[in-house]
């Protein structure tokens, strides 16, 4: 708005007005705004939204005879009271300038596209809604934006004559010509009008209080009288290629309470102050006359059910107990008619005045004053209107306009011969294409685009939390770009495309099922529905046919054409047959790599925009866009790898921000600072940021090699971004820190999938048309090398997860720097969790190469300096990761690395063990004992880390088995290669006995679990070893009775809960036989030594109850043999009938070797034991009882079976034989399936 001339004291600030209904121009009045409704039935609102005018001040009442035809002293001199209707030539004009609603439109942005039907100058409101009852012709250029239609007077005489230097519009031309059927001509106006211009402009100026600041008016107001045409030329932009002068810009209009985001500002890209409005921001020649806001008052005038923002020159004035009232000026001997009637009363409506006072004069001599209400206006005598066919008429003019109006960007054109009742709409934006003339060549190309970015721009500002408006602004921004040129334009073609990608929100999660979806395509510039426009624009064609004459041809030109005015007083005659979208379909896909890929495209296509402004250098590497750029494919050793470690510093050069030289061009020639500057900086970085999303959906898709190949394209576009920007935001470096991350996750993944290299490799060497032509744009600015140590492909795994470590360590200090740290709450756990991860890794890594390396020794040397080296890499590794967990207090993973750390320690103590000169195991050596006791330690610091199960079932199960295994794994070597050379028996049984208790107690026997079995088995072999230790024990101690019996109780007790545990596995026989065989020897041992036959002969009994018990072992050797045995039958039969292939061999897991050498011992013990007894027992003294008869009886049948067993019978028969006999013996002892397990 341009500030009112005149009094300073009334700032612009004060003027502006957001008041309801009853105020018109910043006053507090009071009235009701039914109060300017003709009756009940007609609704009226108006709102003022801005006012250049001060509060309404008294008019002054002339006296009778006042002679009019003198001028005033003040007369033509500015007034904030009158405004631009005192200053324009001699009065109030009546014409609208061709842009009027644009620079209302720029001024008023929220309100365009959604909640606003019609923009427009208040003289065109009136005319339209004047059309049934005038004669005049009526000449309207219609633009759509969204919702919203703009209206402005097009007056296509001026529009030639403007045009008649330079060629342009001859199509119309001629076109108008054929539709008016005669050649055009120019009427000048009669000097009757001039007259009554004249009269009602001195009347105006006399009507205003002699303290009213007045100021002379700049001579060049007073041209024109004669010939009115220069008022308009002037106002006609014709040219809008040519930027605005310095005096242009000084005077742009400022807007008031609309502040603009400066994000989406075509000059103002990045970084700008939120001060700087969008109309100051363009260069290139909008602000130029016609598109300013040049009314007093700006109105949102709802009438019925339109919703209007009108522009208003009506001088206002205020009159003692009338706050608000219209000042009109007639001729006493002319009646009022129909048509000055509703001006009058349309007038009062939007400005919302309640009253009219009308100034009566004779030939200039003034006669009375008349008091009218606005309500009263519609029935004043000459003049009687009904105010519901005004309503009726602006209802069905607006349904025609939205019906057939459809398409943004275009121009229509309505059109009403003088004396014609026959309404036409244009659209001369197709007309034009026909015509094949540039489409700059019209000259309402330029403000619509900018009006279509401007909207499209506040509603993306507006639109921050929601996505409503999505598919408006993209179809906004399409039609912008469809209008302009890209070598006159390409700032607001380059914003518009970077804004089109901003609509894809790349970091929101997906939606859910029933969530609303945005995934229907829409027309990209229509916003009816085709179908129905169709029907409607043949209905609408079908109704004109019957009405027309000779302009058939041109009729058929017509979009619509409303065939007699008269319709238009018809209610809801064009009511509009179907609803208009509020907001188009956004045709946006759930899936990433789509989104991605839309984003992509136009951010290359806003770079192409931006590149071809920028002057080519010289010294510019030239590079064929469409060449592939060759990736490199590295194989580096673990040496490259260790000699690479300086080529990390690139990742961390940027920490900080950087000093920029604002004055230093960058590689391209661009200027810091520049709109070209701000524009490649956001369009780098959205880049990067889409190929950063496309590299995280490949990841989740396990395609690595795509994904490095994406992470690196996404780095590549960050080191441009970097190349050109002088400071990096903490928002950008916090995203860089993502982008490492996501690097390290590739090659920790490229690392662990060491067997797909070949198809990684050939994702990685890829490359789209896209991808290259994004790469040429790069190499404007950068060389882009700078981060090819993180992402190239390499062939070893060790370098790849040396260069993910290093990506995590680099975001690890991006995260920690000054400029993040208050920012990067959430990302830096997650970074120190991955490097805590990849330090694992690494640790791993080097301890499994250790292990192979002690495998692959054929013979048992000394530890080497190799193996000692990676033991160092992998146990500084695994305490980094340590210290990474601990720092996020992450119990569990620290508990991971703790026992990985254990397992380490296995691994050095099994490449210290000793080694005979025969090359056999030697003594355990204390180098071992050191190394299983430190890996002891890390498993109980696992556990206290864990604290208990419940914390992590999984992992606590696993220290539990590892920390079991160790101390019986030490236990056994104790045992079995016992170093007595260094230590006495009894503390290596001590020691032994200490290790298997400790292994026995983190069994956990009784968890239902996989490991399950594996604890019992275990536990069985401890209380086996046990037994067997404590057996050996008692067979050699000579003279410590007391010893010997505690030995002998422990061993009984070992080896009947080893009995018990390998009972209840089911799958151990030759355990369980070789337990009971050990068992019954001991039994035997202790029977030597007893001298009565009672004694001998219960001992004996015993033995052969304990000897019972390997029924249930003989049954499950029994048992494995046997299914052995049916399926090498089934084999032979299959190979005999079907195939001649050799089949698998057939395997029970059974030990035969070991089976037949324990059936070995098990036979001359069970015989034994029956010889033993049959002799005691029939020697004895004691008369046997009748139980003990049938029991002798029993052991010579079974011992007489045995003798006669045929030594050479296959073993299923000989093991069914022992089944048998066993059950035989077993009601005799007495004992039961348990007897012998308490």
């Amino acid at each position: 708005m341009s500030e009112p001339a005149g009094d300073p004291g009334v700032p612009l600030d004060n003027a502006k007005e957001e008041v309801c209904g009853p105020t018109c121009t910043g006053e507090n009045s009071k009235h009701d705004s039914a109060a300017c409704a003709s009756n009940s039935e007609i609704k009226s609102r108006a709102v003022v939204k801005y006012s250049a005018a001060p509060p309404p001040a008294s008019y002054a009442l002339l006296q009778e005879k006042t002679d009019l035809k003198l001028p005033p002293a003040n007369w033509l001199r500015e007034s904030p009271q009158l405004g631009s209707a005192g200053t324009t030539i001699l009065g109030s004009s009546s014409k609208s300038k061709p842009f009027s609603s644009f620079g209302m439109a720029y001024d008023f942005i929220d309100c365009v596209g959604d909640d606003v039907d019609v923009v427009s100058d208040s003289e065109n409101i009136k005319k339209l809604l004047k059309i049934p009852y005038s004669k005049s012709h009526v000449s309207m250029a219609v633009h759509r934006v969204g919702r919203t239609l703009l209206l402005d007077d097009l007056d296509i005489q001026e529009l030639f004559m403007s045009s008649s230097q330079t060629g342009d519009w001859t199509w119309l031309k001629e076109f108008y010509q054929r539709l008016i059927d005669q050649k055009w001509q120019r009427k000048k106006k009669s000097k009757e009008h001039w007259y009554q211009k004249a009269i009602l402009s001195k009347f105006l100026y006399h009507s205003v209080n002699s303290d009213g600041a007045a100021e002379p008016v700049s001579d060049g107001l007073n041209e024109g009288e004669e010939d009115g045409t220069e008022e308009f030329r002037s106002s006609w932009p014709t040219a809008f290629t040519s930027a605005s002068t310095d005096a242009e810009e000084a005077d742009v209009p400022q807007q008031e309470g609309i502040p603009v985001d400066s994000k989406y500002a075509l000059d103002q890209v990045a970084s700008v102050s939120k001060e700087q409005n969008l109309p100051m921001l363009f260069n290139e020649g909008e602000n130029s006359q016609g598109l300013r806001n040049d009314f007093i008052r700006n109105i949102m005038w709802t009438f019925e059910d339109i919703h209007m923002l009108v522009g208003s020159n009506m001088p206002i004035f205020g009159g003692g107990r009338y706050p608000a009232v219209s000042l009109r000026l007639r001729d006493n001997n002319k009646p009022i008619n129909i048509l000055t009637g509703i001006d009058y009363w349309l007038d009062n409506l939007m400005c919302n005045v309640p009253e009219l006072v009308m100034c009566f004069h004779v030939n200039g001599i003034v006669q009375k004053y008349e008091m009218i209400k606005t309500e009263d206006i519609p029935h004043l005598e000459h003049s009687t209107f009904s105010t519901r066919v005004v309503k009726d008429i602006a209802q069905n003019i607006l349904s025609f306009l939205k019906s057939n109006c459809t398409k943004e960007g275009h121009t229509y054109w309505l059109f009403k011969a003088s004396g014609s009742d026959i309404v036409k709409l244009y659209d001369l934006t197709t007309l034009c294409e026909e015509a094949e003339e540039e489409k700059c060549q019209n000259p309402f190309t330029l403000p619509v685009a900018v009006l279509l970015y401007k909207v499209a721009s506040n509603l993306m500002l507006n639109s921050r939390h929601g996505r409503k408006h999505y598919g408006t602004i993209r179809t906004l921004l399409l039609n912008c770009i469809k209008l302009l040129d890209q070598d006159r334009h390409p700032q607001i073609i380059a914003s518009a495309h970077y804004m089109l990608s901003e609509l894809f929100q790349l970091d929101e999660p997906p939606q859910e099922d029933g969530a609303e979806s945005y995934g229907v395509g829409g027309s990209e510039d229509s916003y009816s529905d085709d179908d129905r426009e169709e029907e409607e624009e043949t209905e609408l064609t079908e109704d004109s046919d019957e009405n027309s004459s000779g302009s058939s041809q041109n009729d058929q030109k017509a979009v619509a054409v409303i065939s007699s005015v008269g319709e238009l007083s018809v209610p809801e005659k064009y009511k509009s047959t179907h609803q208009i979208r509020p907001s188009c379909a956004f045709p946006v896909s759930q899936d990433k790599e789509e989104k991605c890929r839309h984003v992509l495209s136009y951010v290359l296509k806003g770079l192409k925009a931006v590149d071809g402004t920028i002057k080519k250098e010289s010294d510019l590497p030239a590079a064929d866009p469409y060449t592939p750029i060759p990736l490199k494919y590295k194989d580096r050793s673990a040496a490259g790898a260790c000699a690479a470690e300086t080529g990390i510093s690139p990742l961390l050069e940027r920490v900080g921000p950087l000093e920029a030289d604002q004055n230093h061009p960058t590689r391209s020639g661009m200027i810091p600072g520049s709109w070209q500057h701000r524009l490649k900086l956001q369009l780098f970085l959205k880049a990067s940021k889409a190929y950063y999303v496309l590299s995280d959906a490949a990841t989740n898709l396990l395609k690595y090699g795509r994904a490095l190949r994406y992470i690196k394209l996404s780095l590549q576009c960050y080191d441009a971004y970097c190349s050109v920007s002088g400071t990096l935001h903490p928002h950008v470096l916090y995203f860089h820190s993502q982008c490492l991350s996501l690097c390290g996750d590739i090659q920790l993944m490229l690392a662990q999938n060491a067997n797909n290299r070949a198809a990684y490799l050939e994702e990685y060497s890829y490359q789209t048309k896209e991808d290259q032509e994004f790469l040429h744009s790069l190499h404007r600015e950068s060389s882009c090398q700078a981060f090819n140590m993180a992402t190239d492909l390499a062939t070893d795994p060790e370098y790849q997860l040396f260069v993910g470590n290093k990506c995590y360590e680099a975001a690890y200090e991006l995260l920690v720097s000054d400029v993040l740290k208050d920012h990067a709450s959430d990302q830096l756990p997650q970074v120190l969790k991955r490097l805590g991860n990849i330090r694992n890794e690494m640790g791993v890594y080097y301890m499994n190469q250790a292990a192979a390396m002690q495998a692959e020794k054929e013979v048992k040397m000394s530890v080497t300096v190799a193996e000692q080296e990676l033991w160092k890499k992998s146990f500084a590794f695994f305490e980094k990761g340590m210290k990474d967990f601990e720092v996020i207090a992450d119990s569990t993973n620290t508990a991971l690395l703790l026992c990985n750390t254990g397992r380490l320690m296995r691994i050095c103590a099994q490449a210290h063990c000793a080694t005979a000169a025969n090359q056999n195991r030697g003594e355990f050596s204390p180098e071992e004992a050191l190394y299983y006791n430190k890996a002891i330690d890390y498993y109980l610091q696992a556990m206290k880390s864990l604290s208990c199960r419940e914390s992590h079932p999984a992992v606590w199960d696993s220290v539990n088995w590892e920390l079991s295994t160790t101390y019986f794994t030490l236990a056994t070597l104790l045992q079995d290669y016992a170093p007595l050379s260094r230590k006495a028996q009894e503390q290596i049984e001590r020691e032994v006995t200490e290790a298997m208790m400790k292994s026995l107690k983190y069994c956990d026997l009784h968890t239902e679990s996989a490991r399950q079995p594996l604890y019992q088995y275990r536990a069985a072999t401890i209380h086996h070893r046990l037994a067997s230790m404590y057996h050996s024990c008692f067979r050699n101690q000579v003279g410590d009775e007391h010893l010997r019996k505690q030995h002998r109780s422990l061993a009984e007790l070992h080896y009947s809960k080893a009995v018990c545990l390998f009972l209840s596995l089911k799958d151990s026989p030759c355990e369980l036989l070789r337990t009971l065989l050990e068992r019954v020897a001991f039994a035997e041992f202790t029977m030597a030594g007893q001298s009565s036959s009672a004694a001998k002969l219960k001992s004996l009994t015993a033995a052969l109850e304990i000897m019972t018990e390997a029924r249930h072992a003989f049954q499950l050797i029994y048992n494995d043999l046997l299914q052995e045995q049916t399926e090498l039958n089934e084999q032979d039969q299959a190979e005999s009938t079907e195939s001649p292939e050799v089949a698998a061999d057939i395997s029970t897991g059974l030990n035969l070797k070991e089976v037949m050498k324990l059936i070995g011992v098990f036979e001359p013990s069970f015989s034994f034991l029956l010889l033993q007894l049959i002799k005691l027992m029939t020697t004895a003294k004691k008369k046997p009882s009748n139980k003990d008869e049938e029991t002798l009886k029993t052991y010579k049948n079974v011992y007489s079976k045995m003798l006669r067993a045929e030594k050479n019978a296959p073993l299923l028969d000989r093991v069914n034989l022992y089944v048998e006999l066993l059950q035989q013996l077993t009601p005799q002892t007495g004992g039961d399936d348990t007897a012998s397990h308490s």
